[in-house]
């Protein structure tokens, strides 16, 4: 398997976990969310941006971008649709200042 090539970020979170309050601690499961995923979600749903224009922006081939998007998309549908709570951590990224 070939590395993960960089992603360049500019959107560093500040929060890092959200939790649902309807359900106990102990009861809880979760998901993780990477910091490129929640760039990309931020980028195609905020920003509005085109898959191209991201993948030029964080420096990595559009079908990334695509399966990057489609990763996130899963995940947090799975956290809202089954109560979990999403961690965002991990990553091949570095957060660029342009």
């Amino acid at each position: 398997m070939r590395p993960k090539k960089t992603r360049w970020i500019k959107c560093s979170p500040k929060e890092r976990c959200f939790k649902p309050k309807c359900k106990k601690a102990s009861e809880l499961s979760g998901v993780i969310l990477t910091i490129d995923e929640l760039e990309v979600l931020r980028l195609t749903y905020l920003e509005e941006w085109q898959q191209n224009k991201i993948a030029k922006g964080m420096k990595i081939h559009r079908s990334t971008v695509s399966r990057i998007l489609s990763s996130a998309n899963q995940k947090v549908t799975d956290a809202l649709v089954n109560i979990k709570a999403i961690k965002v951590e991990g990553g091949c990224c570095e957060i660029t200042r342009k």
